[in-house]
């Protein structure tokens, strides 16, 4: 028996027992996730966090003070939080952002916006059994890339779920997309659609398939995947880490709730 076999069985199961487990390891202890909005108010005149934003994910009123805020564009960069001199801002360790409505990753000052959540559509049950998945850079910059091949490690283990990557489009039910999607990716990217069977779903993974991200006015870059395909799940981050890219692939298949809503972090 080789040696490495030995020292793998020695070492006993690697793979986290999350997310059957709610309380499971999912492997981001101790790291960042989007900021936090407080209680405390903001200052008047105050403009730092807008003007230190690269993706100009915040919006002020007309007193100069916070007043939305999309996630849809939020990097995690942190630093609207080391800016923010009231507290407003805070960090926090929420990282689980995938949603199905566009909208509900708008947070905003006024508490009576509802959310623009819409009625459930239940997946078809095609999808129950396994979920095989074709992926496409769309122009990203690998980050994305980097935290999607951690899917397949043995900590977490991707194929115990039932999900797998395919590299054809034609055996696969989701076209998972990284990147601003640049127009010279947009011809193979719509090839790659028209190529699935129906049903057919889109996961737009990444800050910069949502909306181009830090790379959107520049002239190679695209601004995402919105007005060129019907997006089912909504995924932010730069890059979103590998639990947060589960979670948005077991929202999509019902197994698991949205946590967001209006751009407010609601319980699991």
């Amino acid at each position: 028996m080789p040696l490495w076999t030995l020292r793998g069985l020695g070492q006993g199961i690697a793979t986290t027992n999350w997310p059957d487990h709610s309380q499971g390891d999912t492997g981001q202890l101790g790291g960042y996730g989007m900021p936090r909005i407080s209680a405390q108010p903001c200052h008047d005149a105050c403009r730092t966090c807008a003007e230190v934003c690269p993706t100009r994910a915040i919006q002020l009123d007309t007193r100069d003070r916070l007043a939305t805020l999309d996630y849809g564009r939020c990097i995690a960069c942190q630093l609207c939080v080391e800016a923010c001199p009231s507290g407003t801002l805070q960090t926090s360790t929420e990282w689980a952002f995938g949603v199905r409505e566009r909208e509900d990753l708008k947070w905003s000052s006024d508490l009576d916006t509802p959310s623009a959540q819409a009625l459930l559509v239940h997946i078809e049950k095609s999808f129950r059994g396994s979920l095989h998945i074709r992926h496409v850079d769309a122009g990203s910059c690998n980050g994305c890339e980097s935290e999607l091949q951690a899917l397949v490690n043995p900590f977490y283990n991707l194929h115990r779920l039932g999900i797998f990557f395919t590299p054809s489009p034609r055996a696969a039910d989701l076209l998972l997309v990284t990147g601003t999607v640049t127009a010279a990716m947009r011809e193979p990217l719509m090839a790659t659609w028209e190529a699935m069977p129906e049903p057919r779903r889109v996961l737009a993974c990444g800050t910069c398939a949502l909306c181009g991200g830090v790379s959107a006015d520049t002239y190679a870059g695209g601004h995402g995947l919105e007005g060129i395909l019907p997006v089912d799940i909504w995924l932010p981050g730069c890059p979103p880490n590998p639990a947060a890219i589960m979670e948005a692939l077991l929202l999509l298949l019902e197994r698991k709730p949205q946590r967001i809503q209006g751009g407010r972090v609601h319980a699991p």
